[in-house]
């Protein structure tokens, strides 16, 4: 069964960042995913334009970038610009006034258009957004930090989502707190990508190709 891994950049040891985009790369991952947080819209700083920058020079695998900023319509242009075909945006809709016209730039940037859904965020207060967005980025934990505890009251929304991709042809990611055992349960049920941090791939006594390998070799 083939599903998308996505590697937590936010998680990478940022005093050997090339490195660790070399390892990656070579390890087999399939996205190098980018939390770009303002302090604003979460109470934390995390990763910025210019990390996203260093990392799109690094390596020929795409980026899916994280937007947890407010008003990201105000700055979109600074990360399309930096971005390829092929690269993902996603952006929070309580975050932006309008959040369509934000999609309406990325779509014509030739990026692919992306939402991420909180935890708190009800699936009918963005519906008609699905229907205009490539990939949904469905937050199991609450953003701003890594190494969170799962909210088990996420699973019945991402069983709904799954029931409305079969009509609405968007890829749903998982993101925050994703386990060998969660991979396991999602992955069958449609699920096209996990986003990988502490729990999986970071912090571990064994190498990111080992750790990708025997993901890749899961039975499901």
């Amino acid at each position: 069964m083939r599903f998308n891994i996505h590697a937590s950049m936010m998680c990478a040891d940022f005093g050997n960042l090339k490195e660790e985009v070399k390892k990656l790369e070579e390890a087999g991952v399939d996205y190098f995913h980018i939390d770009i947080m303002d302090g604003r819209y979460v109470p934390n700083f995390a990763m910025s334009l210019y990390d996203m920058k260093y990392i799109a020079k690094a390596t020929d695998k795409p980026l899916d970038v994280h937007l947890m900023i407010e008003h990201p319509n105000n700055n979109i242009e600074m990360f399309l610009h930096n971005l390829r075909p092929g690269d993902i945006v996603y952006i929070h809709p309580e975050a932006e006034y309008h959040p369509s016209t934000t999609l309406q730039k990325v779509i014509n940037a030739g990026i692919t258009p992306g939402i991420a859904i909180n935890p708190g965020t009800s699936v009918e207060s963005i519906l008609e957004l699905l229907r205009i967005v490539d990939k949904v980025l469905v937050m199991s934990v609450n953003p701003g930090n890594a190494g969170q505890m799962f909210l088990p009251y996420v699973g019945e929304k991402i069983n709904y989502l799954l029931e409305l991709q079969k009509t609405m042809h968007f890829d749903l990611i998982w993101d925050g707190a994703c386990t060998l055992e969660r991979m396991k349960t999602y992955a069958p049920m449609g699920m096209s990508g996990f986003v990988l941090g502490t729990s999986v791939l970071f912090g571990h006594d064994k190498p990111y190709k080992t750790i990708i390998d025997d993901i890749r070799r899961m039975k499901f």
